[in-house]
């Protein structure tokens, strides 16, 4: 039997527009700039070589980590697909206001609030936990393209946080971490 690698990797998508505007994507399918375009090709330079063992990309369905994934994918040969688990949380009414906002700052700490209509951090932890009890029973070595939201739900996964640890972290876009399941 192989033995289960127990590490991925997780990259957030590249440049969006909001992003450029400093607004809250959420769920909203918001395009790459071609910043963002360059960024994921240089990501996938970046995996093929200093990432030679994954075997496999999941990435979020919406366009911004879709096109992400599928640039890696095309550079790399890594085959790609989508997984709904890794859909960034729908922020609800704060959707398309400012990432920087105070309200959206603290409103981050209430992780059974919906935000008005959206999707509780809870259940965003829910089927992110779950697709990562996945990935470390797997045989095979995963790139995740995602979402800062996520990223932020899986450092949760690895690491105790406080409140405000959880509410402020994040990555840049096309940044790439790898993380290590513990027995």
């Amino acid at each position: 039997m192989k033995e289960k690698p127990g590490y991925f990797y997780f990259a957030r998508h590249g440049e969006t527009y909001w992003n450029v505007e400093n607004k809250i994507c959420g769920a909203t399918d918001i395009a790459l700039t071609p910043h963002g375009h360059r960024q994921a090709i240089e990501l996938g330079k970046l995996v093929q070589k200093q990432c030679p063992e994954v075997t496999q990309i999941l990435c979020s369905p919406l366009s911004r980590a879709s096109e992400t994934a599928r640039h890696v994918s095309e550079i790399t040969g890594i085959p790609m697909r989508c997984d709904e688990r890794l859909t960034e949380q729908n922020f609800g009414r704060y959707e398309g206001t400012a990432r920087d906002g105070k309200e959206f700052h603290e409103a981050k700490k209430h992780f059974v609030c919906s935000f008005g209509g959206g999707e509780s951090m809870l259940r965003v932890a829910q089927r992110v936990y779950n697709l990562l009890d996945e990935i470390q029973e797997s045989d095979e070595v995963y790139l995740l393209v995602a979402h800062n939201g996520i990223t932020r739900i899986i450092q949760s996964y690895f690491t105790d946080m406080t409140e405000e640890e959880f509410s402020s972290f994040g990555i840049r876009n096309c940044e790439i971490r790898k993380y290590t399941f513990h027995a």
